[in-house]
């Protein structure tokens, strides 16, 4: 197992490097710099490239090859950042992977308009491989795009709401995380010529193991060691942030709990030093245990029907790769 574990990592590191070059090619040499500079800075964050990685893994599994899809892939990484530059100015974050946000690093405008060029950049980029069901790929393409921006619409209305429930949330995690993971594997199961079934299997398996990301990220925020997890543990409680543990410890909270949870919201965050407090809280109630059921049970979820597609090491990635995401700690 750990032979194989070597073998897929050593894939997923190689695969990267290609995508980061296609990315760095998109940029290089075009004008106005005003312009391309800050788009070739954002491109160069070092992310995990999770979401290109599945669109190879997406093509691989119904026969398709890694080289015909190496710009969808870069395209939806380019999509992600345009997702991370807007994210960062409406949050006013300071830095995003240890980096200067990009609106720190230059001003405002430019960021606004790096964003919006890497869209069509995005676009560009895409349209490269698509030369087989182009309309069903910029579907799938477009609907991702919306999805993303709806859920970013949904979680700031939630910042200002003082109620939120659980199912609330998932819609808002789907939208804003889920559904962009669910087109990666669409697209690369349409450009390799998959079946309708394929597709389906494929958007099944890329939409819960986004959830499952998600979820995995909320509980990491609490529970990852700092140095690793590269932001300060319990930063989603000292914002105030409504997340899966949060609004399930509200569920399951008696009178006394709730009232200690109500503050998180009428105070819109905690002191630092309160973290600790919340932290054995929520492991009274049990939520650190319901959150990691979750998460296994949408990491099952998304390899349920996975043994139907055709390529069996493709198949076998994607269950390396949902087990990984599982058991990272950063």
């Amino acid at each position: 197992m750990n032979q194989e574990n070597d073998k897929y990592s050593k894939l997923y590191k190689s695969e990267i490097k290609k995508i980061d070059s296609v990315l760095q090619k998109l940029v290089k040499n075009r004008k106005p710099v005003s312009l391309y500079k800050p788009c070739s800075y954002i491109l160069k964050g070092k992310g995990k490239r999770l979401r290109p990685f599945l669109v190879l893994l997406a093509s691989k599994s119904v026969g398709g090859r890694f080289s015909k899809v190496y710009n969808a892939a870069a395209a939806v990484e380019v999509l992600h950042n345009f997702t991370l530059v807007h994210d960062d100015i409406m949050d006013n974050s300071d830095k995003r992977r240890g980096r200067l946000t990009l609106h720190k690093k230059y001003d405002l405008s430019t960021a606004i308009l790096a964003g919006d060029n890497l869209v069509a950049l995005a676009y560009e980029c895409l349209l490269k491989d698509t030369k087989t069901k182009s309309r069903e790929v910029l579907d799938a393409f477009t609907y991702g795009l919306i999805e993303v921006c709806e859920g970013q619409s949904l979680d700031k209305d939630f910042e200002i709401r003082t109620k939120v429930s659980l199912a609330e949330y998932k819609v808002m995690i789907y939208k804003k995380t889920a559904a962009l993971v669910e087109m990666c594997c669409i697209i690369g199961g349409l450009l390799a010529g998959g079946s309708k079934k394929e597709i389906e299997i494929l958007g099944n398996y890329g939409k819960n193991l986004g959830m499952a990301f998600q979820i995995q990220d909320d509980l990491l925020d609490l529970v990852a060691e700092e140095h690793e997890f590269g932001k300060r543990i319990g930063s989603d409680l000292i914002e105030g942030k409504k997340t899966f543990l949060f609004l399930r410890a509200l569920q399951k909270a008696d009178t006394n709990d709730k009232l200690i949870l109500e503050k998180v919201i009428s105070q819109k965050g905690i002191n630092p030093k309160e973290i600790e407090n919340y932290k054995n809280l929520y492991i009274r109630l049990g939520i650190l245990k319901d959150a990691k059921k979750e998460i296994e049970r949408y990491t099952k979820l998304a390899l349920k029907d996975l043994s139907s597609l055709k390529n069996k090491e493709g198949q076998q990635l994607m269950i390396w790769l949902a087990n990984a995401l599982i058991n990272r700690n950063k």
